[in-house]
């Protein structure tokens, strides 16, 4: 065969994250439709579109540190997925939407889902390390500000001007503090623990880059994992009420 009859193989354009582009987002969407549906299954459960706090559901998967620490270990993740009223629900959807959109394109869907699960569970953990022990903590704003972490290393990987982003960041860690009931902590462990996660991808080596990035990932979680082994040996001597 010729030269030049011979073929090549089409250049397939990567992000800086090494993904193959996504037009449309998909993961981003799904996510929202499974937190709607879930609030809505609390709310039916509750008999109460505005309080879901009855519901079963809701109070088995809301995240209690002493409870996680005497068995309820899914609560670290489960409290991701609910909300608690309706002007919560609509908020964080709308800021997973604005964020996460763009992020899911640049990192592609793989690589979305494990920034975004990882800042969910980064942001149980916090709670579970540093809040009250029996305070009762909900919501996917960990995840959300994990989205926010990841966006600012993007923002300053491609060398953008990052004000916006820290402002967003800023504006929104004041609120934390200054509207009553709203988990600062698990904002700022999914805000540490995104943007973490998005620089080991972002800045993992060219060659073989998926196997430094799940690396990543994977230390990342088994650090994640041994805080809450830490934290329930130190929560267990706690009593249970009747």
């Amino acid at each position: 065969m010729t030269d030049g009859a011979r073929t090549t193989r089409p250049f397939r354009q990567r992000t800086i994250a090494g993904a193959e582009p996504v037009e449309k987002p998909i993961v981003v969407p799904t996510l929202i439709v499974i937190n709607v549906l879930i609030y809505a299954f609390t709310a039916y459960q509750a008999h109460s579109i505005g309080d879901v706090t009855s519901s079963a559901l809701f109070n088995q998967w809301a995240e209690v540190p002493v409870l996680v620490a005497h068995g309820f270990w899914w609560q670290v993740i489960t409290s991701g997925f609910l909300h608690v009223t309706p002007v919560h629900i609509v908020l964080n959807m709308l800021s997973l939407w604005w964020i996460g959109k763009d992020l899911e394109r640049i990192l592609g869907r793989v690589r979305f889902i494990a920034v975004y699960l990882v800042s969910l569970f980064g942001g149980g953990v916090s709670v579970l390390a540093f809040a009250n022990p029996a305070g009762q903590v909900a919501g996917a704003s960990g995840a959300v500000f994990g989205l926010l972490g990841g966006v600012l290393v993007v923002v300053l990987k491609l060398k953008l001007n990052p004000g916006s982003v820290i402002a967003t960041i800023a504006i929104n860690l004041v609120l934390s503090v200054a509207i009553p009931g709203i988990s600062l902590l698990g904002h700022l462990g999914g805000l540490v623990v995104g943007a973490l996660i998005t620089a080991a991808i972002i800045y993992a080596p060219e060659v073989n880059r998926k196997y430094w990035q799940a690396g990543a990932v994977a230390v990342a979680v088994l650090a994640l994992l041994g805080l809450v082994f830490l934290r329930d040996a130190q929560l267990a001597p706690f009593v249970l009420g009747p």
